[in-house]
């Protein structure tokens, strides 16, 4: 049912490269959903549609979803990841060119290299939601790789300032986006701040608690979850327990090779007996162990913006995270949890602190939930982002 009156009734396109495991997922859906309940028709484009995300399930037959160029590889060999993604993606914006009738505004994210071709749909503003710019995820570290990734680089910041409006999840990467494309930032190219959100109805105020802490990322290096583990071994409490959490994906090397190092690291520092590890659980799974743990562990440093620490807020639950990036965007410092240096020392002495005081981590917890209500709700997103798609199409600039 549609939210209110919509001023126009638009004819929206959402091209994403893979529907999987990540946040970035996540945005896309609840931006179709959100849309959708304003009265607009939407279509979601991907190279990859991963039905046994229980999350994309249940949200089957709100918007159509059409995958195009599946068969194309990931990577080759496990590498030239990014220029597969690219041609996956490019693929994909092809088909929409060729195969169906204009839209009124197309949305993007993560790969813009298909930007200029989605602009010969000349009747469609293009909008970029830019997650972080992927230049800066990549490695450079060697000639070959320089070499490899050059002009990738340059095209991302080229093909990125051809949208009409650019969106980004937090001023930590409206930052990061100004000092990184120098050139985009020059010609007075600035990106909109478009906080991403969380469905504050699915979680219920819980009624009980274990002293267990819960740690949700994907299972990928660059979330530091060994952090969380070292830190939990530092606590010497024999009563308490952590879950490791989170996005899987036995396609992706890295998945693989970095939870056999984790199950190692718990190993070596005579924990694992009290750590549990779950693979790719489903969204009532997670919903569960947000409902039993003590509180969450987020241990990205410089997280672009981090939905975990707001939807374990959304749950009643405080967040321990690094005082750096997003979080400190999304988390208040000593009323909705506790902010950190990156150390084991630091993060276990604040676990230390919920352990010797349960009831502040349900004081904290239900600080949480007002705060993510008041300004993380699909709700406000839904708001803000039919706001600027409204007026994106009117031509209008603020």
């Amino acid at each position: 049912m549609a939210k209110g009156k919509a001023t126009s009734k638009l004819n929206i396109a959402i091209i994403h490269p893979d529907l999987g495991i990540g946040g970035a997922e996540r945005l896309i859906v609840d931006a179709a959903v959100e849309l959708a309940s304003y009265g607009h028709k939407v279509h979601i484009f991907t190279a990859h549609h991963d039905l046994s995300r229980f999350w994309l399930v249940a949200v089957s037959g709100t918007f159509p979803v059409t995958v195009y160029g599946s068969f194309l590889p990931r990577h080759v060999f496990y590498r030239l990841h990014a220029l597969c993604a690219y041609l996956r993606c490019l693929f994909v914006a092809f088909c929409m060119l060729f195969m169906w009738p204009s839209f009124d505004v197309i949305i993007a994210d993560q790969v813009s290299v298909v930007i200029p071709i989605l602009k010969l749909k000349r009747s469609a503003k293009i909008v970029f939601y830019c997650h972080f710019p992927d230049l800066l995820l990549a490695q450079h570290t060697t000639f070959l790789r320089k070499l490899y990734r050059t002009p990738i680089d340059y095209v991302e910041e080229v093909t990125t300032g051809m949208a009409d409006l650019i969106l980004v999840n937090s001023n930590f990467t409206a930052s990061t986006f100004a000092n990184t494309f120098i050139h985009l930032n020059a010609k007075g190219i600035r990106p909109a701040v478009l906080y991403p959100a969380v469905n504050v109805d699915q979680f219920k105020e819980p009624s009980s608690f274990k002293l267990n802490f819960l740690s949700i990322n994907r299972f990928e290096r660059k979330k530091n979850i060994e952090l969380a583990i070292l830190a939990f071994a530092m606590l010497h409490s024999p009563e308490a327990s952590l879950t490791v959490a989170g996005g899987f994906d036995i396609r992706l090397k890295e998945n693989v090779e970095y939870l056999e190092q984790l199950k190692a690291l718990a190993e070596r520092e005579g924990v694992s007996n009290r750590i549990r590890f779950i693979t790719s659980c489903s969204t009532t799974e997670r919903n569960a162990l947000l409902s039993e743990c003590l509180c969450v562990i987020y241990t990205p440093k410089d997280e672009h913006f981090g939905i975990v620490p707001v939807e374990a807020m959304a749950a009643y639950k405080p967040v321990i995270a690094c005082n750096s990036g997003g979080p400190l965007e999304s988390v208040k410092n000593g009323v909705t949890g506790f902010l950190c240096d990156p150390t084991p020392e630091e993060f276990s002495s604040a676990m230390a602190k919920f352990i010797k005081d349960p009831k502040e981590a349900e004081r904290m917890g239900r600080e949480a939930r007002k705060h993510v209500v008041d300004s993380f709700s699909t709700h406000t997103f839904g708001q803000s982002l039919n706001r600027y798609i409204v007026d994106i199409h009117r031509g209008k600039e603020d």
